[in-house]
């Protein structure tokens, strides 16, 4: 199903999980650095206090992961070198899982991502609150955030109110005159998201549902408590950084800034005189986020550029390594921190941070991400899914298994898309579309 066919807003919408059958869900992480194609099987669990959000039990049964290409700071720049890169990923998974896919839920982290909160209310005329009404007062905010160059990715009620009182988190049978909703929503820019779903397709695959990358991570990385109290989830990226913070179980907002982990490269490629290459494994073995006593007795070996055999590596003392990424990483960190005051959310984000993706792995930036946001920080891992090969089971890929536990919370949307808000796709309640949907649930 193309994303911008025939509706004004289209985007696919995953249909709810059934809690009676077994779910096999396929899905793809474009990041600047890496592409990881992920195939998991979904079986129905009971209710577990470990987790307790979780419907089914995610099982990792292919995963193939490619070195970027044609990708730069979340945005496909190359189509070509992207749509082989997508195929060899997926080819990897399938041969894995021993199966075929054809369709992907994607992440989105371009598109300069946009979070809104939307309020609207209805009058109830002292009635009790029925489905017609939720949908009504849900329909009236989703309206307000329709925009021809943007599309939303998601739309989550994050509180209801009944005459002025607020904090309802269910108000389905009660009584009162005016219903209110508070609705965020997340918008991306139409253009980025149809060369996504344009790369996609080019490897003859469709798009299932598309994901914003800060949204999965969360899902992902945080445990039930830090969704519900309020937490911050800062995924750091090779070109991207994106930051959500969850309160009361749901997403209130996210954010993306164009820095990541190969920036840091990039400056060492740039303060060294070195191949990007080897920047990247300076980096990796001696770059570190803190300053440390020995780094100036410490001397580190700098390959040349060039391919000439007599050229001999430079020596320079770790101090200058470090003190290039550390300059970095703070600059990215103040910008975090500030667009965290900047959103308003900063009390309910309290003093919890969560930081996950491949960047955050680097050598003390726990604790420079404490001393600059002035907060507890840990290292988030993907929680709750088995089957994931132990170098997948790290902060790198958060964002992949958050994409495989998306399929378990997009119901939290389905109201919005039920009232015609998101769905012009389907006809909304049209006796057509009820077919289909019966044709679908019954084989």
């Amino acid at each position: 199903m193309s994303i911008f066919g025939s509706s004004h807003f289209g985007l696919p919408r995953l249909k709810p999980l059934s809690s009676k059958r077994v779910h096999v869900v396929s899905v793809l992480d474009i990041g600047s650095t890496k592409v990881v194609c992920m195939i998991g099987r979904l079986t129905p669990r009971a209710e577990s206090e470990i987790l307790p959000g979780r419907t089914h039990n995610v099982e990792v049964i292919g995963i193939g992961h490619q070195r970027s290409r044609g990708v730069k700071n979340g945005v496909i720049t190359d189509l070509d070198s992207a749509e082989s890169v997508v195929r060899l990923a997926v080819d990897a998974a399938e041969r894995m899982a021993g199966l075929t896919i054809e369709s992907l839920i994607v992440n989105v982290s371009t598109g300069r991502l946009q979070s809104d909160i939307y309020t609207a209310t209805i009058d109830l005329g002292g009635q009790e609150v029925d489905a017609n009404d939720l949908r009504k007062v849900l329909a009236a905010a989703g309206q307000q955030s329709l925009r021809q160059d943007r599309a939303i990715l998601h739309s989550l009620p994050t509180g209801f109110s009944l005459d002025g009182e607020r904090g309802i988190s269910d108000p389905l049978s009660m009584f009162g005159d005016a219903l209110g909703v508070d609705m965020h929503v997340l918008t991306a820019e139409r253009a980025a998201l149809k060369n996504l779903e344009l790369c996609i397709n080019r490897a003859h695959l469709t798009v299932e549902g598309m994901v914003a990358t800060p949204y999965a991570s969360g899902l992902s990385a945080l445990v039930d408590d830090e969704m519900q109290l309020g937490c911050a989830c800062i995924d750091m990226g090779g070109g991207t950084t994106t930051i959500s913070v969850f309160a009361e179980g749901k997403l209130v907002h996210a954010d993306a800034v164009a820095l990541g982990g190969h920036h840091v490269t990039t400056d060492l490629a740039r303060g060294l005189s070195t191949r990007i290459e080897d920047a990247e494994r300076l980096k990796v073995v001696h770059g570190s986020a803190l300053p440390n006593a020995g780094d100036e007795r410490d001397v580190v070996a700098i390959p040349p550029i060039g391919e000439d055999d007599r050229d001999q590596p430079t020596h320079v003392p770790r101090a200058l390594l470090s003190r290039i990424v550390r300059a970095r990483i703070e600059e990215t960190l103040e910008l975090i921190r500030d667009r965290i005051q900047r959103s308003g959310f900063s009390p309910i984000v309290g003093k919890r941070i969560v930081l996950t993706g491949g960047a955050s792995q680097l050598t003390g930036l726990p604790e420079a991400a404490r001393r600059i946001l002035a907060r507890n920080v840990r290292i988030g891992r993907p929680l709750g899914v088995s089957g994931l090969p132990a170098a997948a089971k790290g902060a790198a890929f958060s964002t992949a298994v958050g994409l495989m536990i998306y399929p378990q919370v997009a119901e939290l949307e389905e109201h919005a898309a039920q009232g015609g808000m998101l769905s012009q796709i389907t006809g909304g309640n049209g006796r057509i579309a009820r077919m289909g949907q019966w044709l679908r649930d019954s084989f």
